[in-house]
């Protein structure tokens, strides 16, 4: 099994080469870059299986960073777990809105983030790096074609973008069409575990994915069930 690759951003130096050791340690390869701009360039000799990225650098922010990463044709997928100083809610949520998977406020603990970073890569890569049984290869809905095995999105004939969480959370709701689901059931689908107080994080992934599957008239295929969570209508 081939170890997993992880680029970790961040301007505190100090910060970097603990996150180096105890991950080095946990057998990832790791890379790391001080700013954003150097992240970006390092992307394609690196080709980093997830990234860890601060929000508040000098220069070239956390959020510039992951929109960038987000607007590429190569690197679109790569898997984003955001770091930031601030606790308050409306500042974290501002990476999710820019396309991160998730979002971690510092000081932290390794063990922590490395859950969170397992969580993602299993959602990518459940198999870890096995070949993937032949099994269901596309589930098809209303003009939605999901692409299991290729991880990808086609919408009316075109590929449309997808997050990993993104893409986790729009299966769960195409294998179930109708199907009710509260913000910790979709939580644990797509992190593996419920992670307390990140219950709310569900709304701004909602919020991203209904951009990218609806057409901007009528009702979104993922309609709010008030009070309770989410369900996908699955003849639209």
């Amino acid at each position: 099994m081939r170890a997993y690759s992880i680029l970790f951003v961040d301007d505190d130096e100090k910060l970097l080469a603990l996150l180096q050791e105890y991950f080095a340690q946990e057998q990832f390869a790791v890379s790391v870059a001080e700013d954003g701009r150097k992240a970006l360039d390092m992307l394609d000799d690196v080709k980093p299986d997830i990234m860890v990225l601060d929000i508040m650098m000098p220069g070239m922010s956390g959020l510039e960073v992951c929109r960038e990463v987000r607007r590429s044709a190569v690197h679109g997928r790569l898997p984003i777990i955001m770091l930031t100083a601030r606790a308050e809610e409306p500042d974290r949520f501002v990476g999710l809105e820019m396309g991160a998977d998730d979002y971690l406020v510092k000081p932290f603990s390794m063990r922590e983030l490395g859950a969170r970073i397992r969580a993602i890569l299993r959602r990518m890569d459940p198999l870890g790096g096995a070949e993937r049984p032949e099994s269901v290869q596309e589930i098809v809905r209303g003009g939605l074609v999901l692409q299991i095995r290729e991880h990808t999105l086609v919408k009316d004939g075109q590929p449309v973008g997808l997050t990993p969480t993104e893409f986790s959370l729009l299966q769960l709701f195409m294998k179930h069409p109708g199907q009710v689901f509260n913000r910790m059931q979709l939580l644990e689908s797509t992190h593996g575990e419920a992670f307390d107080g990140y219950e709310r994080t569900i709304d701004a992934h909602i919020r991203n994915l209904r951009r990218k599957i609806d057409d901007g008239a009528g009702m979104s295929r993922i309609e709010t069930v008030y009070g309770i969570g989410y369900r996908f209508r699955g003849g639209m």
